[in-house]
């Protein structure tokens, strides 16, 4: 394979974007577009064949880490990758996708659709994608009547796991009132210092109940 400089000014990929667009390059083109250069002793070429040939295979399981340990690619190449990845499958991901996206404390009821006449608390943790796309929803502990007890380390595990960006708190009142009680004020102070610590965000904590709803955030108890 040719290097790079070896190759006609007019037919190198960041030209061919601007004279023919897009659309007229190889996967492999494309990659090397993003990368601009490659690294000492590695041809921006042979660079971006091997990373396209994982893009390729499995675009979704593609991670920083991974695309660090090719020879030749540093964090600032990985990163780049990554994030050229990401933009696209935020953009341009199919509708089903962004159904799941979160953008107001109404579009979490139907994750949590479950709880309606529960007569027990529950407490849930949905995690959520720097797109705020819904990742998981999880029920952390089951309390008794208006009484449930969560402790911060069992609400993060399993964003950590997910790597999650964010996460928003749910949990029912089956006495039906939504008034936040002061141990409900003091698990979301919690949970928030806890968040801003691990950098991920709590978003809002929501009490459901059958007659309704109430969102922390929306509330100004947050």
């Amino acid at each position: 394979m040719k290097p790079m400089r070896e190759i006609r000014a007019h037919d190198r990929p960041r030209e061919k974007i601007r004279t023919r667009g897009p659309g007229s390059l190889s996967n492999q083109e494309l990659v090397a577009a993003i990368l601009g250069s490659g690294g000492p002793g590695y041809d921006v070429r042979s660079l971006s064949k091997e990373i396209a040939g994982i893009v390729e295979g499995s675009p979704d399981t593609v991670c920083f880490e991974a695309l660090s340990r090719i020879n030749g690619v540093g964090p600032a190449k990985a990163s780049q990758i990554v994030a050229a990845l990401e933009l696209g499958r935020r953009l341009f991901s199919p509708d089903q996708s962004s159904q799941k996206k979160i953008s107001s404390p109404a579009d979490i009821l139907p994750h949590v659709a479950f709880l309606s006449g529960k007569k027990q608390e529950h407490f849930i943790c949905i995690t959520l994608s720097g797109a705020h796309e819904v990742l998981a929803v999880r029920t952390i502990t089951v309390g008794l009547l208006n009484h449930s007890l969560v402790h911060p380390r069992e609400v993060f595990a399993d964003a950590i796991t997910d790597r999650a960006a964010a996460i928003i708190c749910v949990h029912n009142h089956p006495s039906g009132t939504l008034e936040p009680s002061s141990q409900d004020l003091a698990i979301t102070s919690q949970l928030a210092d806890a968040g801003t610590l691990l950098g991920i965000r709590l978003l809002d904590h929501l009490i459901i109940s059958d007659t309704g709803w109430l969102s922390m955030k929306e509330r100004g108890l947050m």
